[in-house]
């Protein structure tokens, strides 16, 4: 009303200014303080931290240096960082600078030699580094005399981040030749919620594996088929305690018997089936022929047959890159459990029946009778390491990876049209199996050919020196989705006018022949007679 002219107008600049240096002026001040406490010193004077250098100058290299400032009593202190990125060199953070990349490990601990600051620890600080730059870091730790560790994951702060944070050993996962691949969890979860879910080989470590992340997606029912006793016991038990809201219906049956199988799928209707019940060990299958072929090629087609004659919405086949160009029993049963899922996939289309999925992958880590728990076990006792051959390779994928390309594949699959198409992971490059055993030996603190020596005992029955995922005659193939190689059945494996698998009732299988082709020559393999001949 009045103009206010007798008001100063700078008043408001003022008060705004006076404002933030009142309000915030005390915050930043108690920051300062907290966050830069003076170091943790011994009697004598001398700072007694461990001095590590980081490998990753991102955000978790940030937060590890800022945890270790706002701790009292931190165990470390970060003496310089090495950047996967070269235009990262030079800069700083949180005052420490970053002196090199990667590769530069042996020039920044000379840099630091004779000093109180010389390093006696390397810590990666990203969990999903790649798995070339970790085993080059661990090499040269090795020879330089320094430990490898890693940051725990982000998820693994449970009160902040003031927490002291704690140093884990690198993991056999950490080694692996490319990152962990994350998939599609929102589609996975869109396939299983509300759904019946039947799970074959429960008891195993990929069937039980696949029933934890069923169970968290939360489905109607998950009913757990095994035909080991204890192995159900086991995982029924551990879900009964970790998702007590779940329906589980434990049922101890035999996937080549199909009329119990039959009866299964009547009684509990699944909606989903993933079946993972199989022979996987090829010396042994190799030994015992006919148990192979009866479990890995009768079984799943049993588990087929019942699956459609209930009506179910889609099956998933694991296979594995043994069944590429076969030269074991192992392999060849499992390719004629594709070759399966293929032909019936193939002959449903159109009919809006049960859809027939298969994944391919290559070894676990951590599964039963994987190469990992066996050197273990041999660490453990002292050595040595045995290894078939040292030109042998191997792709590698942890457990929770491979469920997750089951589960993600079984979402695509489901949504795609029906070709008899074979999903498989892009699994980065090959792992030679000694670099393996000898990287075991580093990460338990030990010189390899030293102390564990590493002893080679020669290829056994069925082995191959190198696996492939997708052989020559299959590739067909596309990047349809990311992360994905979708392979397309050749055209001549298929006799599409003759139901090759079985009869068209839903009675006992007739006849299961399957029309093959590994070198453009048609050939059929009878089940029945390879079993009679392998059995002598």
């Amino acid at each position: 009303w009045v103009r206010l002219e007798d008001f100063p107008r700078s008043l408001f600049a003022i008060q705004w200014i006076l404002l933030i240096g009142m309000l915030g002026g005390p915050r930043f001040v108690h920051r300062i303080l907290k966050d830069r406490r003076a170091p943790s010193l011994s009697l004598d004077g001398r700072d007694d931290r461990i001095p590590v250098l980081l490998a990753g100058a991102g955000d978790e290299a940030e937060l590890f240096i800022r945890s270790l400032a706002a701790s009292e009593r931190a165990e470390y202190r970060v003496v310089g960082l090495l950047s996967e990125r070269a235009n990262r060199v030079g800069q700083f953070i949180r005052g420490i600078e970053v002196i090199g990349t990667v590769g530069d490990l042996a020039k920044a601990a000379a840099r630091f030699e004779g000093t109180p600051d010389q390093p006696r620890r390397v810590v990666l600080t990203r969990s999903n580094m790649d798995g070339e730059v970790v085993r080059g870091l661990l090499a040269d730790a090795e020879r330089l005399g320094l430990n490898l560790a890693r940051l725990p994951r982000m998820t693994d702060f449970k009160d902040g981040l003031t927490d002291k944070v704690a140093l884990r050993p690198v993991a056999v996962e950490d080694l692996l030749g490319r990152p962990q691949t994350p998939l599609d969890r929102d589609a996975m979860a869109a396939l299983v919620k509300g759904r019946r879910v039947l799970v074959t080989g429960a008891g195993g470590s990929i069937g039980a594996e696949l029933a934890r992340q069923i169970c968290q997606l939360a489905p109607a029912a998950v009913v757990l088929l095994d035909l080991s006793e204890f192995a159900l016991y086991e995982i029924d038990q551990e879900l009964s305690r970790a998702y007590p809201e779940i329906t589980r219906i434990p049922v101890m049956a035999d996937v080549r018997d199909a009329g119990q199988i039959t009866r299964v799928f009547a009684e509990h209707a699944p909606e989903l089936v993933f079946h993972a019940a199989a022979r996987k060990h090829v010396p042994l299958v190799e030994d015992n022929k006919a148990e192979g072929l009866d479990t890995n090629a009768l079984g799943t087609f049993c588990v087929a047959r019942a699956a459609r004659a209930a009506g179910t919405l889609a099956m998933v086949m694991i296979s594995t890159d043994k069944a590429v160009n076969p030269t074991s029993v192992m392999g060849v049963s499992k390719r004629l459990a594709e070759i399966v899922c293929q032909a019936m996939d193939v002959e449903g289309r159109g009919t809006g029946g049960t859809r027939y999925i298969t994944v391919r992958f290559g070894n676990v880590l951590g599964s039963t009778g994987s190469v990992v728990p066996l050197f273990e076990r041999q660490l453990a006792a002292g050595g040595p390491l045995t290894v078939t051959d040292p030109k042998m390779t191997r792709y590698f994928m942890t457990i929770r990876e491979a469920v997750e390309l089951v589960l993600s594949a079984s979402a695509l699959g489901v949504k795609s049209d029906a070709d008899g198409r074979i999903f498989v992971l892009d699994m980065g490059k090959p792992v030679k199996i000694v670099d393996l055993a000898r990287q075991m030996i580093r990460l338990a603190g030990l010189v390899p050919d030293e102390d564990v020596k590493i002893e080679f005992t020669g290829i056994r029955p069925g082995e191959k020196i190198h696996e492939v995922l997708v052989p020559k005659d299959e590739a067909r193939h596309t990047w349809e989705f990311e992360d994905f190689y979708v392979i397309r059945p050749s055209h001549h494996m298929w006799a599409e006018d003759d139901k090759v698998l079985y009869e068209g009732s839903a009675g006992t299988p007739v006849d299961p022949t399957f029309e093959y082709s590994s070198d453009g020559n048609d050939t059929v393999l009878d089940i029945d007679a390879i079993r009679s001949m392998v059995s002598v």
